[in-house]
Protein backbone atom coordinates (compact mmCIF):
# COMPACT_ATOMS: atom_id res chain seq x y z
CA UNK A 1 0.00 0.00 0.00
CA UNK A 2 1.04 3.27 -0.78
CA UNK A 3 0.73 7.35 -0.58
CA UNK A 4 0.43 9.46 -3.25
CA UNK A 5 1.52 12.98 -3.40
CA UNK A 6 -0.44 15.34 -5.80
CA UNK A 7 0.90 18.88 -5.95
CA UNK A 8 0.82 20.06 -9.42
CA UNK A 9 3.84 22.92 -9.72
CA UNK A 10 5.46 21.90 -6.67
CA UNK A 11 8.58 20.30 -5.79
CA UNK A 12 7.89 17.16 -3.33
CA UNK A 13 11.37 16.36 -2.55
CA UNK A 14 11.02 17.88 0.72
CA UNK A 15 7.70 16.12 1.49
CA UNK A 16 9.16 12.76 -0.06
CA UNK A 17 12.66 13.10 2.72
CA UNK A 18 10.46 13.49 5.79
CA UNK A 19 8.07 10.99 4.97
CA UNK A 20 10.70 8.90 4.47
CA UNK A 21 12.20 9.47 7.70
CA UNK A 22 9.16 8.98 9.69
CA UNK A 23 8.26 6.06 7.96
CA UNK A 24 11.07 4.41 5.91
CA UNK A 25 8.60 1.16 4.57
CA UNK A 26 6.14 3.16 3.40
CA UNK A 27 5.89 3.13 -0.38
CA UNK A 28 5.38 6.62 -1.95
CA UNK A 29 4.16 7.78 -5.20
CA UNK A 30 4.54 11.52 -7.15
CA UNK A 31 1.59 12.46 -9.14
CA UNK A 32 1.45 12.29 -12.60
CA UNK A 33 3.91 9.09 -12.47
CA UNK A 34 1.83 6.88 -10.33
CA UNK A 35 2.25 3.78 -11.76
CA UNK A 36 0.70 1.17 -8.93
CA UNK A 37 -3.23 3.77 -8.37
CA UNK A 38 -4.16 0.19 -6.95
CA UNK A 39 -1.79 0.80 -4.12
CA UNK A 40 -2.64 4.21 -3.46
CA UNK A 41 -4.77 3.95 0.06
CA UNK A 42 -3.40 7.69 1.24
CA UNK A 43 -3.19 10.90 -0.64
CA UNK A 44 -1.34 14.06 0.20
CA UNK A 45 -2.08 16.82 -1.73
CA UNK A 46 -2.79 20.59 -3.23
CA UNK A 47 -4.78 21.36 -5.44
CA UNK A 48 -5.36 18.11 -7.43
CA UNK A 49 -6.65 17.73 -10.66
CA UNK A 50 -10.76 17.61 -10.20
CA UNK A 51 -11.82 13.85 -10.58
CA UNK A 52 -8.40 12.43 -10.34
CA UNK A 53 -8.92 10.84 -7.05
CA UNK A 54 -10.83 8.37 -8.56
CA UNK A 55 -8.65 6.76 -10.22
CA UNK A 56 -7.34 4.95 -6.72
CA UNK A 57 -10.01 1.82 -5.90
CA UNK A 58 -8.73 1.44 -2.45
CA UNK A 59 -8.28 5.35 -0.89
CA UNK A 60 -8.36 4.82 2.60
CA UNK A 61 -7.18 8.90 3.40
CA UNK A 62 -7.48 11.96 2.29
CA UNK A 63 -4.54 14.61 3.43
CA UNK A 64 -4.41 18.69 2.78
CA UNK A 65 -0.81 20.05 2.45
CA UNK A 66 -1.87 22.82 4.55
CA UNK A 67 -4.37 24.22 6.68
CA UNK A 68 -7.24 25.09 3.79
CA UNK A 69 -9.51 22.59 2.62
CA UNK A 70 -11.19 24.00 -0.17
CA UNK A 71 -9.09 22.89 -2.71
CA UNK A 72 -10.24 19.13 -1.84
CA UNK A 73 -14.12 19.91 -0.86
CA UNK A 74 -14.61 21.67 -4.49
CA UNK A 75 -14.41 18.01 -5.93
CA UNK A 76 -17.64 16.44 -6.21
CA UNK A 77 -16.47 12.65 -7.38
CA UNK A 78 -14.89 11.88 -3.83
CA UNK A 79 -17.31 10.01 -1.60
CA UNK A 80 -18.34 10.78 1.75
CA UNK A 81 -16.84 7.88 3.18
CA UNK A 82 -13.48 8.70 2.40
CA UNK A 83 -12.32 11.17 5.76
CA UNK A 84 -10.33 14.57 4.68
CA UNK A 85 -7.89 15.98 7.33
CA UNK A 86 -5.99 19.10 7.36
CA UNK A 87 -2.28 20.15 8.97
CA UNK A 88 -2.72 22.54 12.10
CA UNK A 89 0.43 23.56 13.00
CA UNK A 90 1.70 26.88 15.70
CA UNK A 91 4.09 27.99 13.30
CA UNK A 92 1.00 28.56 10.29
CA UNK A 93 -0.89 30.49 13.17
CA UNK A 94 2.49 32.32 14.25
CA UNK A 95 3.32 33.46 10.22
CA UNK A 96 0.31 34.38 9.69
CA UNK A 97 -0.21 36.57 12.53
CA UNK A 98 2.89 38.34 12.11
CA UNK A 99 1.85 39.00 8.44
CA UNK A 100 -1.58 40.14 9.31
CA UNK A 101 -0.15 42.87 12.06
CA UNK A 102 2.41 43.97 9.53
CA UNK A 103 -0.24 44.81 7.32
CA UNK A 104 -2.26 46.77 9.95
CA UNK A 105 1.03 48.42 10.84
CA UNK A 106 1.63 49.56 7.32
CA UNK A 107 -2.02 51.04 7.49
CA UNK A 108 -1.88 52.81 10.77
CA UNK A 109 2.15 54.46 10.04
CA UNK A 110 1.12 55.09 6.41
CA UNK A 111 3.52 53.26 5.03
CA UNK A 112 1.79 53.37 1.29
CA UNK A 113 1.79 56.99 1.37
CA UNK A 114 5.67 57.40 2.25
CA UNK A 115 6.65 54.89 -0.37
CA UNK A 116 5.11 56.78 -2.91
CA UNK A 117 6.21 60.43 -1.48
CA UNK A 118 9.74 59.03 -1.65
CA UNK A 119 9.35 58.33 -5.48
CA UNK A 120 8.08 62.15 -5.91
CA UNK A 121 10.32 63.20 -3.23
CA UNK A 122 7.75 64.41 -1.51
CA UNK A 123 8.54 65.67 2.27
CA UNK A 124 5.25 65.84 4.03
CA UNK A 125 5.07 65.16 7.89
CA UNK A 126 1.36 65.22 8.07
CA UNK A 127 -1.18 62.55 9.77
CA UNK A 128 1.77 60.08 10.77
CA UNK A 129 -0.98 57.46 11.89
CA UNK A 130 -3.88 56.63 11.56
CA UNK A 131 -6.24 56.10 14.19
CA UNK A 132 -7.26 52.12 13.73
CA UNK A 133 -10.01 49.80 14.72
CA UNK A 134 -9.39 46.37 12.95
CA UNK A 135 -12.42 43.86 12.04
CA UNK A 136 -11.65 40.42 11.73
CA UNK A 137 -13.96 37.82 9.49
CA UNK A 138 -13.41 34.52 10.71
CA UNK A 139 -11.72 34.04 14.51
CA UNK A 140 -11.03 30.39 14.37
CA UNK A 141 -7.74 29.71 15.56
CA UNK A 142 -5.54 31.78 13.14
CA UNK A 143 -8.43 35.16 13.80
CA UNK A 144 -8.46 34.79 17.45
CA UNK A 145 -4.82 34.76 17.46
CA UNK A 146 -4.60 38.08 15.49
CA UNK A 147 -7.00 39.10 17.39
CA UNK A 148 -5.14 38.68 20.57
CA UNK A 149 -1.88 40.21 19.41
CA UNK A 150 -3.86 43.54 17.94
CA UNK A 151 -5.36 43.62 21.29
CA UNK A 152 -2.18 43.62 23.05
CA UNK A 153 -0.79 46.24 21.00
CA UNK A 154 -3.49 48.33 22.01
CA UNK A 155 -5.97 48.40 18.72
CA UNK A 156 -9.38 48.10 19.19
CA UNK A 157 -10.74 44.56 17.67
CA UNK A 158 -14.17 43.61 16.18
CA UNK A 159 -14.98 40.25 15.54
CA UNK A 160 -17.21 38.57 12.41
CA UNK A 161 -18.25 35.29 11.90
CA UNK A 162 -21.27 32.67 10.86
CA UNK A 163 -21.96 31.00 14.18
CA UNK A 164 -23.06 32.50 17.79
CA UNK A 165 -20.24 32.91 20.19
CA UNK A 166 -22.10 33.75 23.26
CA UNK A 167 -18.69 34.05 25.40
CA UNK A 168 -16.37 35.78 23.13
CA UNK A 169 -13.76 37.86 24.56
CA UNK A 170 -13.70 40.63 22.03
CA UNK A 171 -16.90 42.35 20.63
CA UNK A 172 -18.28 40.02 17.49
CA UNK A 173 -21.06 40.22 15.18
CA UNK A 174 -22.96 37.21 12.89
CA UNK A 175 -23.89 37.11 9.41
CA UNK A 176 -27.04 38.72 10.01
CA UNK A 177 -25.10 42.37 11.86
CA UNK A 178 -22.63 42.24 8.74
CA UNK A 179 -23.53 45.99 8.32
CA UNK A 180 -23.42 46.80 12.15
CA UNK A 181 -19.95 44.90 12.06
CA UNK A 182 -18.64 46.76 9.35
CA UNK A 183 -19.39 50.11 10.66
CA UNK A 184 -17.47 49.69 13.79
CA UNK A 185 -14.25 49.34 11.43
CA UNK A 186 -11.83 50.70 9.06
CA UNK A 187 -9.39 48.13 9.12
CA UNK A 188 -10.94 44.93 7.62
CA UNK A 189 -9.21 41.68 7.91
CA UNK A 190 -10.14 38.67 5.80
CA UNK A 191 -9.75 34.77 7.33
CA UNK A 192 -12.44 32.90 6.65
CA UNK A 193 -12.80 29.85 5.19
CA UNK A 194 -13.73 29.34 1.72
CA UNK A 195 -17.57 27.88 1.80
CA UNK A 196 -20.47 28.24 -0.41
CA UNK A 197 -21.70 30.81 2.48
CA UNK A 198 -18.39 32.88 2.03
CA UNK A 199 -17.51 32.13 -1.60
CA UNK A 200 -17.44 35.90 -3.29
CA UNK A 201 -18.15 37.79 0.03
CA UNK A 202 -16.06 41.13 -0.40
CA UNK A 203 -18.04 42.45 -3.52
CA UNK A 204 -19.89 45.67 -4.13
CA UNK A 205 -22.84 45.22 -1.69
CA UNK A 206 -20.35 44.90 0.94
CA UNK A 207 -17.52 47.59 0.37
CA UNK A 208 -20.91 50.11 0.20
CA UNK A 209 -21.68 49.16 4.00
CA UNK A 210 -18.10 49.84 4.69
CA UNK A 211 -16.67 53.22 5.94
CA UNK A 212 -15.03 54.97 3.44
CA UNK A 213 -11.31 54.91 3.03
CA UNK A 214 -11.32 51.00 5.19
CA UNK A 215 -8.28 49.66 4.46
CA UNK A 216 -8.30 45.70 2.93
CA UNK A 217 -6.33 42.88 3.97
CA UNK A 218 -7.28 39.62 2.37
CA UNK A 219 -5.03 36.46 3.99
CA UNK A 220 -8.02 33.63 2.99
CA UNK A 221 -8.41 32.81 0.09
CA UNK A 222 -8.79 35.02 -3.76
CA UNK A 223 -11.86 33.19 -3.95
CA UNK A 224 -13.70 35.43 -1.71
CA UNK A 225 -12.97 38.48 -3.09
CA UNK A 226 -14.49 39.84 -6.58
CA UNK A 227 -11.41 42.00 -7.62
CA UNK A 228 -13.46 43.87 -10.26
CA UNK A 229 -15.37 44.70 -7.44
CA UNK A 230 -12.26 45.25 -5.53
CA UNK A 231 -10.62 48.06 -8.15
CA UNK A 232 -13.68 50.02 -8.04
CA UNK A 233 -14.21 50.32 -4.60
CA UNK A 234 -10.57 51.65 -4.64
CA UNK A 235 -11.39 54.37 -7.52
CA UNK A 236 -14.78 55.50 -5.58
CA UNK A 237 -12.92 56.22 -2.83
CA UNK A 238 -15.13 53.20 -0.65
CA UNK A 239 -11.64 51.90 0.03
CA UNK A 240 -8.38 53.19 0.56
CA UNK A 241 -6.11 50.07 -0.27
CA UNK A 242 -6.03 47.15 0.14
CA UNK A 243 -3.04 44.11 1.20
CA UNK A 244 -3.41 41.10 -1.02
CA UNK A 245 -1.61 37.48 -0.09
CA UNK A 246 -4.21 35.38 -2.47
CA UNK A 247 -5.76 35.74 -5.72
CA UNK A 248 -8.51 34.12 -7.89
CA UNK A 249 -5.46 32.72 -10.08
CA UNK A 250 -2.35 31.83 -8.92
CA UNK A 251 0.23 32.94 -9.83
CA UNK A 252 -1.17 35.89 -10.93
CA UNK A 253 -1.44 36.82 -14.50
CA UNK A 254 0.88 39.44 -16.13
CA UNK A 255 -1.53 41.56 -17.70
CA UNK A 256 -3.94 41.55 -14.14
CA UNK A 257 -4.71 45.01 -13.53
CA UNK A 258 -3.74 44.59 -9.97
CA UNK A 259 -0.04 44.93 -10.83
CA UNK A 260 -0.30 48.48 -11.75
CA UNK A 261 -2.63 49.54 -9.21
CA UNK A 262 -0.35 51.60 -6.51
CA UNK A 263 -3.24 51.40 -3.88
CA UNK A 264 -2.62 47.28 -3.79
CA UNK A 265 0.33 46.12 -2.17
CA UNK A 266 0.63 42.42 -3.11
CA UNK A 267 2.71 39.22 -1.89
CA UNK A 268 2.22 36.13 -3.54
CA UNK A 269 0.54 33.61 -1.39
CA UNK A 270 3.25 33.39 0.97
CA UNK A 271 1.54 34.76 4.56
CA UNK A 272 1.68 31.36 6.10
CA UNK A 273 3.48 28.49 4.64
CA UNK A 274 3.23 24.80 5.31
CA UNK A 275 6.12 23.46 7.33
CA UNK A 276 6.99 20.04 6.12
CA UNK A 277 8.65 19.30 9.87
CA UNK A 278 5.38 19.81 11.29
CA UNK A 279 3.24 18.92 8.84
CA UNK A 280 4.71 15.77 7.61
CA UNK A 281 4.42 13.41 11.29
CA UNK A 282 0.44 14.30 11.25
CA UNK A 283 0.21 13.01 8.07
CA UNK A 284 1.69 9.89 9.51
CA UNK A 285 0.10 9.61 12.50
CA UNK A 286 -2.94 9.72 10.53
CA UNK A 287 -2.00 6.55 8.61
CA UNK A 288 -1.13 4.66 11.59
CA UNK A 289 -4.42 5.54 12.98
CA UNK A 290 -6.46 4.89 9.97
CA UNK A 291 -4.39 1.14 10.08
CA UNK A 292 -5.60 0.82 13.75
CA UNK A 293 -8.79 1.59 12.94
CA UNK A 294 -8.35 4.87 15.70
CA UNK A 295 -10.04 8.03 15.76
CA UNK A 296 -8.22 10.85 13.65
CA UNK A 297 -6.73 13.78 14.30
CA UNK A 298 -7.73 17.49 12.59
CA UNK A 299 -10.61 15.71 10.20
CA UNK A 300 -12.57 18.09 8.14
CA UNK A 301 -15.98 18.48 8.95
CA UNK A 302 -17.48 18.70 5.35
CA UNK A 303 -20.81 20.85 6.48
CA UNK A 304 -19.06 23.88 7.68
CA UNK A 305 -15.76 23.33 5.31
CA UNK A 306 -13.12 23.55 7.99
Amino acid sequence: MSLAIISPGKNPDVWIKEFKDLAPDLAIEVYPQITEPEKVEYVFLWQHPEGILSDFPNLKLISSMGAGVDHILRDKSIPSSIPIVRIVDEKLTFSMTNYVVMAVLNFHRQTPRYQINQTRKIWDMSCPEMDVTVGVMGVGALGKDVMDKLNYMGFPVVGFGFSEKPDFEYPYFTKDKLKEFLKEVNVLVCLLPLTPDTENILNSELFEKCNPNTYLINVARGKHLVEDDLIKALEDGKLSGAMLDVYREEPLPKDHPFWENWKIAMTPHIASVTNSQAAAPQVIENIKRIRESRELVNVVNRIRGY
